[in-house]
């Protein structure tokens, strides 16, 4: 197929080619006044166009469609019997650029399913007896006994035997996190071990498995996506029987078969054969800019037809990555020490939650202690030494005696749908470290600009719980969401919108590979997804930020508007030439340079889809973009200040009244020393060099009143300090009025972060 399209590719090209150079060379002889041989050029560069051309029609008959190359044979048919041999050859070269132009706005990408077959197990290591041995997947039967090492695949479904497997399953799920399945239990093909060696009891041979039925949906939904009709093709169902109808009209009427002539000639669709095909190519030229890479034209016309967008979750809207949200610390322990000694001894381990306490450590500048005696479990976490104490880091079970810190911490993380990793030291409980991933800066934004370009119904996907799904949900305001989806749900749900509305779908894993190819338009995340699903794709966004895909729809809604715009108004200007050559005022010689004086003019109003639009993003000043990558960064250090208000005023309900007063004065140092500096300096800063680039202060206004909000609550905690008996302690007649302080801050300092993000730090590159 691949030859097939090439072999295409290149007589399209060599078609162009050798009518430009017929057309070049018939003026170069009529200037040397050499008429006959200008005539013979120009007839030879009529006919090299008419073969093709015919070939055109009949594919385009046996598809059921009439297109607008019927006008143009008949244009150069009747060119060659009325011996207007100028008029063919400038019908030619226009009618070779239109194709060479649709072809290259049209050139669809292969969807073969290589990553997934390249990534799909060939063998599997069968155990019979104390016999270890590699044979062919194929050769794997149902209750065979096979053992599968550490960073291996799966081959094929089957049940857990001798010990719990801890399983990457983002292939199948999209889920980052590590899933642990104990003995007994069910597992699919396709997760990788992300554990110690396990054995299994093969339930399905390799075909029946799951990683062979992932490659089979997207090779039988990628067959059933079909092709996009050429945007010409639905005006010549109108345009080409008029244009017969006034040619007709011209010869019986008038009695010339000149003027007939004449009017085929200025009524070649020019303004269809060129005016999409260069608005199109424009528009895959800027999207290509932002990082946007769209496979074909077909692809970019129908994404600026999209109403509806199905999302995955996990790498699309949110992070992919778990991040610590907070550290607890058993009282009377510092949180940052409780952080460092797991960090200390998960410093070196390569699960991606410990990768995330050591990037937690190194963004709080803490110092890392180097580790001994290090035993991890996969699955239950890691055991060490770390200076010169037992530390253990880890799951742990939560009892109905443990601690009321401890049910707090385990309850907060059902409420967040976190995960929670406990800290012990020398055996006993001395903190927590929750994490989740978090939700992408840019998704907010982005999913209010493509509410704006067009799309009117957002649904979210995923293989993940309900409960952190549909927070996800909640905060940006999708209108459905659909949890526990596996790869053939997925491809069910996005058929079923495909049947209301054009509809896009965007994905990052090789689990989202069958339902990219089963939209009308799939779009992969690919500056960290998988190879299959970029290759599933008509869309890769090769920058990891969603918020491309909105500049891609607003670029191909634009570019859509801008070719329908040409081609309706190169089709006017064709009408009245029409009309003209049918009453003997227009030569076909005069007609065929009047048209290119219309295609000329249709070209250049097309080609304004390379010009950025009015409406477009604004662009952040280098001052103000190196401003927010400052404040940005900043954010991400001063979480733990956030953190640390939260905590404070927990304390007041359950530590002695000294013990509170010195966590609210800790705070009051952080506050005073940290946050309300970065305050200030965004307000004096950040948002007058935002306000420029915005339009003006009212952009930044609303945020200026938080940080007034901020001001007050601030000042207020520090009145409550002065506020103590005589013993220094705080007043019990205060204490509530304090802990209200305390937790409105935590929320005004939580969405004021948000916010910000949300709007101003996410338009930064």
């Amino acid at each position: 197929m691949t030859r097939v399209r090439l072999a295409r590719y290149g007589a399209d090209a060599l078609l162009l080619a050798v009518t430009t150079a017929a057309l070049v060379a018939g003026g170069v002889a009529w200037l040397a006044d050499a008429p006959e041989t200008a005539d013979l050029c120009w007839a030879a560069g009529t006919v090299a166009a008419v073969a093709p051309s015919v070939v055109w029609i009949l594919r385009a008959l046996h598809q059921r469609r009439a297109g607008v190359d019927v006008i143009a044979v008949l244009a150069l048919g009747g060119t060659l019997a009325v011996r207007e041999y100028l008029a063919g050859a400038l019908i030619a070269v226009m009618l070779a650029t239109g194709r060479a132009l649709e072809t290259a706005a049209r050139r669809r990408a292969s969807r073969d399913l290589s990553t997934l077959v390249r990534h799909a197990p060939r063998s599997a290591r069968r155990r019979t007896g104390s016999e270890v041995c590699t044979v062919a997947l194929a050769e794997v039967a149902v209750d065979d006994l096979l053992v599968v090492g550490p960073g291996e695949v799966v081959p094929v479904n089957g049940r857990v035997v001798d010990r719990s497997a801890v399983l990457d399953e983002s292939v199948l799920t999209g889920e980052s996190l590590p899933v642990e399945h104990g003995r007994g239990e069910l597992v699919r093909s396709g997760a990788v071990n992300a554990g110690a060696a396990f054995e299994l009891r093969a339930t399905a041979t390799a075909e029946d498995s799951a990683y062979a039925e992932i490659v089979r949906l997207a090779r039988q939904a990628g067959a059933e996506t079909a092709p996009v009709v050429r945007l010409a093709d639905r005006y010549a169902a109108w345009f080409v029987p008029l244009s017969l109808v006034v040619a007709g009209l011209a010869w019986l009427v008038g009695g010339s078969a000149t003027s007939a002539v004449a009017v085929l000639v200025v009524a070649t669709p020019c303004p269809l054969l060129l005016a999409a095909p260069v608005a199109i190519v424009s528009g895959l030229s800027r999207t290509a800019r932002r990082g946007v890479v769209v496979r074909d034209g077909g692809a970019l016309e129908s994404l600026g037809k999209a109403r509806t967008l199905v999302l995955d979750k996990t790498g699309t809207l949110t992070a992919g990555r778990p991040r610590v949200v907070d550290v607890a610390a058993v009282p009377g322990l510092d949180a940052r020490e409780v952080l460092r000694r797991a960090a200390s001894l998960d410093r070196f381990s390569p699960h991606v939650l410990a990768q995330a306490l050591v990037e937690e450590a190194g963004r709080r500048g803490l110092e890392l202690s180097l580790p001994a005696d290090v035993d991890e479990e996969p699955g239950r976490g890691a055991t060490g030494r770390v200076d010169g104490r037992a530390l253990s880091v880890g799951r742990m079970s939560i009892g109905a005696e443990a601690a009321a810190w401890v049910r707090a911490v385990d309850n907060r993380a059902v409420l967040d749908g976190a995960s929670v990793v406990w800290v012990s030291v020398d055996g006993e409980v001395a903190g927590a470290v929750l994490l989740r991933d978090p939700l992408r800066r840019d998704a907010s934004r982005a999913l209010r600009r493509l509410r704006s370009a067009g799309i009117r119904r957002l649904t979210m996907l995923t293989g993940d719980r309900a409960a952190p799904a549909r927070e996800v949900a909640t905060v940006l305001g999708l209108d459905d969401v659909r949890t526990g989806q596996s790869p053939a749900d997925k491809v069910a749900a996005v058929r079923a919108e495909r049947e209301r509305a054009v509809t896009v779908m965007v994905g990052d894993g090789v689990n989202d590979a069958p339902a990219l190819a089963a939209a009308d338009v799939g779009v992969a995340m690919g500056a960290r997804g998988s190879g299959a699903s970029s290759e599933a794709a008509d869309i890769v966004l090769t920058t990891d930020r969603v918020d491309r895909l909105a500049d891609a729809m607003g670029i191909a809604v634009r570019a859509r508007r801008i070719a329908v715009q040409s081609a309706l108004g190169g089709m006017l200007m064709s009408l009245a030439a029409m009309v003209a050559a049918a009453f003997g005022l227009l030569p076909p010689a005069a007609g065929a340079l009047l048209q290119e004086g219309i295609d000329v003019a249709v070209i250049l109003n097309a080609l304004r889809v390379l010009l950025p639009a009015r409406a477009d993003v604004q662009v952040l000043t280098p001052t103000a973009e190196e401003l927010v990558h400052r404040f940005a960064a900043e954010h991400d250090d001063l979480r733990e200040v956030v953190e640390a208000v939260r905590a404070a005023a927990d304390r007041l309900s359950e530590a002695p009244r000294d013990e509170a007063r010195a966590a609210v004065e800790q705070v009051h140092r952080l506050l005073t020393e940290r946050l309300l500096p970065h305050e200030h300096a965004e307000e004096h800063q950040l948002y007058p060099a935002l306000a420029d680039s915005l339009g003006g202060p009212e952009a930044t206004a609303t945020m200026s009143r938080a940080h007034a909000e901020i001001d007050r609550l601030a000042g207020r905690i520090a009145t409550h300090l002065t506020l103590t008996d005589a013993d220094g302690r705080l007043r019990p007649e205060n204490l509530d009025d304090l802990r209200a302080c305390l937790y409105g801050l935590y929320g005004v300092l939580r969405l004021h972060f948000d916010q910000e993000e949300e709007n101003y730090f996410s338009l930064a590159p």
